[in-house]
């Protein structure tokens, strides 16, 4: 740890990618060993020297998550705890489990009910109906209603469509096994046969089916923006998405952006940031219409997105706006940051995978000079990483990304020789859902979930893997 570090233990929930390069831009910003609790042992965390690494089986349940942050603010009474969720659920139960929390941890999320409204999709719309932010036609149907019957659904838009979950971290627990994260559907006979799938699920909530915005990951668009706890936005870091993740619970996850700047997009956004009120880090999902250049908002992240890496990568490093904001209580910069880095390339997939995915010239010889120049970043690939099963880990999950996107980008240019329309690139089985229950913190990176409930049914403890009385010791 740096001399003058703050005196901040990130306490951070999940075991992917984000999780890791959150716990990384910690790192090199304080040299902080920060704590990362994770459902599943796996190499990515397990093996760090930059973190410290406990797994708690099913902590996505409120009460084993609960438990394992009690136990946490018992074994750090004197350090400032900041808990940093890696998926909605865990922001959600932060949020839920407040009044329990923030006598020991600074709590850097919104209220409960502004939550609802951002994070519930149809709601996120109306809002940003109201603050002029261009969204796409979408009908919501209610799961729940008795009466409605997905077989006799008017659209106002043509097939083919996108069908997606109101609440995403509510989503998250239902288990079917035609279980996908963004349904994409010809016709009216496979929406019918969705939305029958998730209504025979424990997800009871509403439902969005979209028109569908052409254009492959490449117009995807990712903007991640920092909210002081006046309500005002201070920072906006842009990129343009060069390819997402392949497995069907992976769509929307990119593995691969590029730095831009766009203020229009930066106004849209603050604008409906600062007409509700938020505070802390949001994530935005955009697409732009390649027959128009227009862009619609697809949905907000509370929280930092799971590659957040791509705005310390361009030189804003995201642990410094949450230190100097709610540990430090320094001044921010005045007015709004807007990141300016136009030459950074953030990227978790092998380089031949993303030239052979691009088709533009003009992209794929800007991509190939920033190679060249070195300005690409892994964030699974850091120097102060001291264990040699851990430096190698990066080798190891470039073949296993070769395999998933040589497969998947094969399908893809098949379905185009037979002329069927094709949805990017997603039609990998997910190899984390063999027993089609959700994956490990949302993510296949820890493998697949190894615990059981006891044998009265009671979830498992919240005890944690190598541990000593307290395991404080482990945080340096």
């Amino acid at each position: 740890m740096e001399k003058n570090a703050p005196d901040v233990l990130p306490v951070i929930l999940g075991g992917d990618i984000g999780a890791y390069s959150l716990a990384r831009a910690f790192h090199e910003a304080y040299g902080i060993v920060p704590l990362v609790l994770s459902q599943a042992d796996c190499h990515l965390c397990g093996d760090s020297s930059i973190l410290a690494n406990r797994v708690v089986p099913h902590l996505e349940r409120r009460e084993v998550l609960l438990a394992a942050l009690t136990e946490t603010a018992e074994c750090f009474a004197d350090r400032t705890l900041l808990p940093l969720g890696c998926g909605d659920w865990y922001v959600r139960l932060i949020v839920e489990m407040r009044a329990q929390l923030e006598g020991a941890f600074i709590i850097p999320y919104i209220d409960e009910d502004l939550l609802n409204r951002l994070t519930d999709k149809d709601r996120f719309y109306e809002l940003c109906a109201s603050t002029g932010v261009p969204t796409p036609r979408t009908v919501v149907v209610d799961l729940a209603d008795p009466q409605f019957d997905p077989a006799v659904l008017p659209l106002p838009f043509p097939f083919p469509v996108v069908a997606k979950p109101a609440s995403s971290a509510a989503y998250h627990y239902a288990d079917f096994p035609e279980k996908q994260k963004v349904f994409f559907l010809h016709d009216g006979a496979e929406l019918a046969a969705a939305l029958k799938a998730v209504r025979g699920s424990s997800y009871g909530g509403k439902f969005l089916i979209q028109e569908m915005i052409p254009g492959d990951d490449t117009q995807m668009r990712i903007l991640t923006t920092y909210s002081d706890q006046t309500g005002k936005v201070r920072f906006a870091a842009f990129g343009q998405t060069l390819l997402e993740d392949m497995r069907p619970m992976g769509v929307g996850n990119p593995l691969a952006i590029v730095s831009r700047v766009d203020e229009a997009v930066v106004a849209e956004a603050t604008r409906l940031l600062e007409a509700v009120g938020y505070t802390g880090f949001a994530n935005f999902d955009i697409k732009v219409d390649p027959r128009d250049g227009s862009h619609v908002f697809f949905e907000i992240n509370t929280r930092l997105g799971r590659s957040n890496y791509y705005v310390t990568a361009a030189g804003y490093n995201v642990a410094r706006w949450l230190v100097d904001d709610l540990v430090e209580g320094r001044g921010l910069p005045a007015g709004l940051t807007v990141a300016r880095t136009t030459d950074s390339l953030y990227t978790v997939v092998p380089k031949a995978i993303l030239m052979d995915y691009i088709r533009d010239d003009d992209l794929r010889r800007e991509v190939r000079g920033l190679y060249a120049l070195g300005h690409d970043a892994d964030p699974l690939d850091y120097e102060a990483e001291r264990s040699l099963r851990r430096r190698l880990y990066p080798l190891v999950f470039a073949a296993r990304q070769w395999r998933t996107c040589r497969a998947a980008l094969a399908a893809k240019r098949a379905r185009e020789m037979r002329g069927e329309v094709s949805f990017g690139c997603g039609v990998t089985p997910h190899p984390a859902r063999a027993g089609h229950g959700p994956a490990p913190d949302g993510s296949p990176d820890c493998g697949q979930e190894a615990s059981a409930p006891s044998a009265d049914g009671a979830p498992a403890s919240a005890a944690f893997k190598g541990t000593d009385d307290c395991w404080a010791g482990a945080i340096l």
